[in-house]
């Protein structure tokens, strides 16, 4: 009965995909009861593409402005110019035009626009030998609504992570109602974005969606778990042999969306990572936010099959599962011979999709490795509690492993 034991959360939200669904984005800002929107995109976006030009004859008077210099990870410098320039135009609602920087971007902003105390204060804390919490933000925030340019999962969630170099750490956020009010996977918008930032987007997804599998399972959960990783892996692959081929991209949206449901519906548990998971986010994180050249799915390939061979799996079921997952016979593996199984094969699937499986790969110093170490403690998604030198330790024995 453990697993048939559940809270679900349903957030509500409109979602439009296809041909010209951006086209009911004035209905949306009009339900909001919005007169002021405010855009907030990439420079590439907003001059290499027509999006923003769509948005404003779409929403008309209603359209005030842009913010079009949110840079890479989200850095806490643009996010600041960003709230600046929404705050003087006194927007009433926000649109998130990119794909996950931007989006997560769009959330602090909101939170800015409507919280009033120190930034600093409302990021998640990390009290020394006590474990991280994040503070209740309980003003209201103006609505968002998300037009993604990459399938990225950050799409429809409600915590926010910037880069900020004056800190030992990403300022982190979580308030629920940043969540979008709307969510928007126009076709040609899409395909606005470069083949290799999809992949490297969609990659991310297949990773999570993999070691998902293997969690304990509710109905609602093992649905769209199960889902999610058959869209992607099976659009994947064909995504850089097809790239104007929409409806992929649309498959890779809804694989990532329907990884954020699971977590919806698994109310209580969605902040557990399995080992494997755990280490590599941390690792992954820590080598995408420090170097500007590396993305997070390129990141996530080059330390998660080390990770996967050498973090003793959680389970010899779980071990198992993934394994099967990735088309390898484990009925009769044991678990450490399944997980080796799993990392031979994730590195023939990430070197076929022309990913970096070593961090030498990505150009990263050898000298750099226990500073990238350090940079793993402070990270709530993949340690909210213990940070300790044994930790510490075993990130730099993973990170030499994997370089």
């Amino acid at each position: 009965m453990n697993t048939h034991t559940f809270r679900s959360v349903t957030y509500p939200l409109r979602l439009y995909s296809g041909v010209d669904a951006l086209n009911a984005l004035p209905d949306e800002v009009k339900r909001a009861g919005a007169r002021r929107v405010v855009v907030i995109c990439g420079h590439s976006v907003a001059t290499k593409t027509d999006l923003l030009d769509r948005i404003a004859q779409l929403l008309g008077k209603s359209y005030i402005g842009a913010y079009s210099q949110m840079s890479k990870d989200s850095s806490w410098p643009a996010v600041r110019d960003a709230h600046a320039y929404a705050q003087e135009q006194q927007a009433d609602l926000l649109i998130a035009l990119g794909g996950g920087s931007v989006i997560v971007a769009t959330r602090v902003v909101a939170i800015l626009l409507g919280e009033t105390g120190d930034p600093f204060d409302l990021m998640t804390q990390y009290p020394p030998g006590k474990p991280a919490f994040s503070p209740r933000l309980n003003a209201p925030k103006p609505p968002i609504i998300n037009v993604v340019t990459t399938p990225t999962s950050a799409m429809c969630r409600a915590g926010s992570g910037l880069k900020n170099d004056d800190l030992d750490h990403r300022m982190e956020f979580y308030d629920p109602k940043t969540r979008p009010c709307a969510l928007f996977w126009d076709s040609r918008a899409l395909q606005s974005a470069p083949v290799e930032l999809i992949r490297s987007t969609a990659t991310t997804t297949f990773c999570g969606a993999l070691r998902a599998l293997a969690a304990d399972l509710n109905p609602l959960v093992q649905g769209s778990r199960r889902q999610a990783f058959h869209l992607v892996q099976r659009a994947l692959p064909r995504i850089l042999t097809e790239p104007d081929n929409a409806e992929l991209r649309l498959d890779l949206c809804a694989a990532a969306f329907l990884e954020n449901r699971a977590a919806d519906d698994d109310q209580g548990r969605r902040r557990q990572r399995d080992s494997v998971s755990a280490h590599s986010y941390a690792l992954a994180t820590a080598l995408h936010i420090r170097y500007e050249h590396v993305w997070q799915g390129e990141s996530t390939t080059s330390v998660m099959p080390t990770v996967t061979r050498l973090t003793p799996p959680d389970s010899l079921e779980q071990a198992r599962t993934i394994a099967t997952a990735l088309g390898i016979e484990a009925e009769h593996l044991n678990a450490q011979s399944a997980a080796d199984a799993s990392a031979e094969k994730l590195t023939e699937i990430f070197s076929g999709l022309g990913m970096p499986v070593r961090l030498r790969e990505l150009q990263i110093p050898q000298g750099d490795l226990p500073l990238l170490a350090t940079d793993t403690l402070k990270n709530f998604n993949a340690n909210p509690g213990g940070r300790t030198e044994d930790y510490v330790a075993s990130m730099q024995t993973l990170l030499a492993a994997a370089w």
